[in-house]
């Protein structure tokens, strides 16, 4: 079974959402994990958003960046350029690919403006697991 960790700064939206994704779309033939350089919980809105599209990811936890298990991934997607700079070095075999994803949390406005930018965010990173399980499962 593929194995692939989601990284991004917080661990809070951005991995998360692609977490669930990942396991969603994935059913079965990916083992995923997601983490972040400063895990700063499960963002509201990437909760709902992610209700929204019939997956639920209130159950998952914002984690920090596991070394050991880090190194046991076949393949790390980072979403952001923080996590793509700041990542620790992984074993040459562990495949890496940076999808620079927008992050929804530095949005500022109402709140549906807020949750479009989450809804965007989400459905970009759902066409790049959609693509990434096509050529890779």
């Amino acid at each position: 079974m593929l194995k692939v960790m989601f990284l991004c700064t917080g661990n809070s939206c951005r991995s998360q959402m692609a977490e669930g994704l990942a396991r969603g779309l994935g059913q079965g033939r990916v083992a995923v994990y997601s983490a972040g350089l400063i895990p700063a919980g499960v963002n509201p809105y990437a909760k709902k958003v992610m209700k929204e599209v019939g997956i639920d990811i209130s159950g998952q936890k914002s984690k920090a960046i596991d070394e050991g298990l880090l190194r046991k991934m076949d393949v790390v997607i980072t979403l952001c350029g923080n996590a793509a700079i700041a990542c620790p070095v992984t074993p040459l075999e562990i495949k890496r690919l940076h999808w620079p994803i927008e992050d929804p949390v530095e949005t500022i406005g109402t709140d549906d403006e807020i949750l479009e930018a989450f809804r965007k965010a989400r459905d970009e990173i759902r066409e790049m697991i959609e693509g990434f399980l096509a050529e890779t499962t």
